[in-house]
């Protein structure tokens, strides 16, 4: 087995607020949705390894009415925290790094996307 996606919510209208944190902030790539589920509204993100294989998926779709969720979330990792984070910040994003060593083998941080849900970003120590 596989983890395929994770989808997180956003309010109607929220796409470039999405956009703006999935694509420019964590550096995910924008996808199309197919044809038949683009009328929903929402947004799909990949990310790809040096190779092109894609290594992770989030979906944000249209909820209504919309509430973030502040405990459960993805957890994504990345090459370099320090890099995105610092992304983060220079987007206007919070980020949290008050449990930076608290994962064993990895150093970590907390923020929310631009609707408040709750993000996961580590990053293994070697």
């Amino acid at each position: 087995m596989r983890l395929h996606h994770v989808q997180v919510a956003c309010p109607a209208g929220g796409e470039d607020d999405a956009r703006r944190f999935w694509a420019e902030g964590l550096g995910m790539t924008e996808v199309d949705k197919p044809a038949d589920l683009a009328a929903r509204g929402g947004c799909w993100f990949r990310a790809y390894d040096d190779a092109g294989a894609v290594t992770a998926e989030l979906h944000v779709g249209v909820e209504e009415p919309f509430t973030p969720a502040r405990k459960a979330h993805p957890a994504f990792v990345v090459a370099d925290l320090d890099e995105v984070a610092d992304r983060l910040r220079g987007l206007g994003f919070g980020v949290d790094e008050s449990q930076r060593d608290s994962f064993p083998g990895h150093v970590r941080l907390h923020t929310s996307d631009a609707h408040g849900n709750r993000v996961e970003v580590l990053a293994a120590t070697s």
